[in-house]
Parts: C-alpha cells; sequence; structure tokens
C-alpha cells in the first residue's frame, strides 16, 4: 500500500460516539481514508457491496445481528481485513474470540472507563494496525489443511523439554489449529500470544475445551511440566521461563514494552534459551513486526530446535521472515507441520 493510496476504511459500530472518535483520529492520518460508516451490520453489508472497503474496523456486541455472524457472512463472499474493536465485557471477550477464529485479522480493547479521554489516546495504534491490516491477504484463512501429528510411542515424562511458541496477528486461529494436535502427554508448553489485557484468560479456557494437554493462563510460579500448556497473559508484564533446581517456572515480570508488545515473545525466547538451552524446541509463528525473531535466534544459538512458520500458511508473514533472515529457523514449514517438528525433537 503507497501513500499515494490511500486505505479505504469502513467503522462499524453502534455508538455514534465511538464511530465519531475513530473517524476523526483516523481523519489526521494522511494514509487513510474513512469511506463510510455503519450503526449495524445491514447498513455495512450495502456499503460493503457499494464501497467495496480496503479494511473494515468493527465492533462485536451490536444489536439486530451480532459482529461475529456478520463477519462469517461477508468473509465467505467478500474477504476483507477486519479489526475487532471490542469492549471488556465477559462476554465481549467470548465474542470477539469468535470474531478472531471466524478470520478478523487483529483485536483493539475499547477503553473500560473514560471512553471520551481513553479512546483518542488510542487513534495512533489504531491507525498503525489498519496500515498493517490492509496488507494482509485474508483468504488464506479459508486455505486450510488437516493438522495431523507422528505421535513418538512413548514420551518420557520429565521436566528437561519444553516448547516455546510465539505469534501475533493470524495467531490466534493459528493456535485455535494445531494446539488440539498435541497429545496428552507433550512436554510442557509456553506461549506468548499477542492479545490486550483480559482476553488471554478466555483464550486459554477455549483451547483448554479443544486441547488434549490442559491449558492455562500463566501465573507468576507456575511449574511447567508435561500435559500442561501455558498462555502468557496480556497486558503489563513479560512472561519469562527461569530454571529452579530441576524444574523450569514462569516468571511474570515488569518492564517497557519490547517490539511495541508486553508481553514479548522476544522476552520469552530470550528466557527460555538461557534457561533451557538444547532442552527447548520453539516456533515462531503468524504476526506482523519482529518480535521473536532476535529471541528464536538465541534458542538455536543455544543448542534449541527451532522452526518457522512458511509464508503460504501465515496470515502476516513478518514475524517468521525476520527470523528467517536472521538464519534463526532449522527449518520452515507450513502451520499444520509445525506441531509434528515441536514433538519430535526431543527424540
Amino acid at each position: 500500500m503507497t501513500i499515494n493510496k490511500k486505505i479505504r476504511v469502513l467503522v462499524v459500530d453502534d455508538s455514534a460516539l465511538v464511530r465519531k472518535i475513530l473517524i476523526n483520529g483516523m481523519s489526521k492520518d494522511p494514509e487513510i481514508n474513512v469511506i463510510g460508516e455503519a450503526s449495524n451490520p445491514y447498513i455495512a453489508r450495502d456499503l460493503m457491496v457499494e464501497l467495496e472497503p480496503d479494511v473494515i474496523t468493527l465492533d462485536v456486541e451490536m444489536p439486530r445481528m451480532d459482529g461475529v455472524t456478520f463477519l462469517k457472512k461477508f468473509m465467505a463472499v467478500m474477504p476483507t481485513p477486519t479489526i475487532i474493536i471490542s469492549s471488556l465485557t465477559q462476554h465481549g471477550k467470548q465474542i470477539t474470540l469468535d470474531a478472531l477464529a471466524a478470520g478478523a485479522v487483529d483485536i483493539i480493547a475499547k477503553p473500560v472507563i473514560g471512553l471520551v479521554d481513553g479512546l483518542p489516546l488510542l487513534v495512533d495504534d489504531i491507525n498503525a494496525r489498519i496500515k498493517a491490516a490492509a496488507a494482509i491477504d485474508v483468504a488464506k484463512l479459508h486455505r486450510t489443511h488437516p493438522v495431523i501429528v507422528d505421535v513418538p510411542t512413548s514420551l518420557h515424562e520429565t521436566t528437561d523439554h519444553l516448547i516455546a511458541i510465539g505469534s501475533s496477528t493470524g495467531g490466534v486461529e493459528a493456535l485455535s489449529r494445531i494446539m488440539p494436535a498435541f497429545p496428552a502427554d507433550s512436554a510442557g508448553i509456553v506461549i506468548v500470544q499477542h492479545m490486550p489485557a483480559g482476553f488471554t484468560s478466555t483464550f486459554a479456557e477455549r483451547l483448554n475445551n479443544s486441547c488434549k494437554m490442559r491449558v492455562k493462563e500463566a501465573q507468576d510460579g507456575d511449574r511447567i511440566m508435561q500435559g500442561q500448556v501455558l498462555l502468557a497473559p496480556g497486558g503489563m508484564l513479560h512472561t519469562t521461563v527461569i530454571r529452579s533446581g530441576g524444574q523450569y517456572r514462569i516468571a511474570l515480570k515488569e518492564g517497557d514494552e519490547v517490539n511495541y508488545s508486553r508481553p514479548s515473545v522476544d522476552v520469552m525466547f530470550h528466557s527460555v534459551a538461557k534457561a533451557a538451552g538444547r532442552n527447548v524446541a520453539a516456533a515462531i509463528l503468524t504476526g506482523m513486526g519482529k518480535d521473536g525473531a532476535a529471541g528464536l535466534k538465541a534458542i538455536q544459538q543455544a543448542g534449541g530446535k527451532t522452526f518457522a512458520q512458511d509464508e503460504a500458511t501465515c496470515i502476516v508473514f513478518g514475524m517468521p521472515q525476520v527470523a528467517i533472515s536472521l538464519g534463526a529457523a532449522d527449518k520452515i514449514a507450513p502451520l499444520e507441520k509445525i506441531p509434528n517438528l515441536l514433538i519430535n525433537s526431543f527424540n
């Protein structure tokens, strides 16, 4: 997307105040052109057909038709990069994850309080995400292959091995596809998926319902053990891994954003390289930016096994591409092959 061709955005939200704040903020960016606004999916549908936007911002809790139902309808016939801008209600968390699974490419949390003052502070971030979303080929979400894992005949019960995974844009859908493929007795897994605070616990619960392994949001001091997946909490802390005797444990630490992210994949990967060295297998999946690339290189240099998702199956090839350019990936593979590679790294 060049600066001469403005990104054409359709804003969909039932709140006139939210639409006004978003449109005012987007209009300040010379690369963005708000071509329309809609208070409900029925109006939005007509505008999509007429205007063919490059990007849609979409609320999920709306009258008459919720955002997920609308998203599923238009993604099937008119795939368009869609950013969810959602409130942090419990229902909102659940329906937002449904939207991400249905094809939305990013999620932005509305301020819980102080909408008039808080939402304008997010404008620069929203505009940056719109620009990134405009370059995404969302049709890839529908080009899927089955995930089949060749499970080793025996997995030794040990704390010596762990699996680390990092992902961002497109990662919710990717993780939802591959995590159920891991057997119940897989080595302990730590995941950093870029998400706002408040959504990771709901996502962990959803994965737990579909996976053979136990999945939970990581807490400080949690032991990384066979059969358990720990998902880094979104918010103000970084998730790191430390060695405590013969065990690996989670340490949540304060710190500035790294690669515009907190938790950061790089921070987690670097800690894993230091704590586990050759006893770790790590994968970097779909996501914009470069977070995790340097950390994956550190794991490789420490003797661990490293993998990167290939371009063909990524929603956004940013993070894996940077890792590959650094020579950090021992192997580049389609998403459906990643679980098998990770599981069998310790044989």
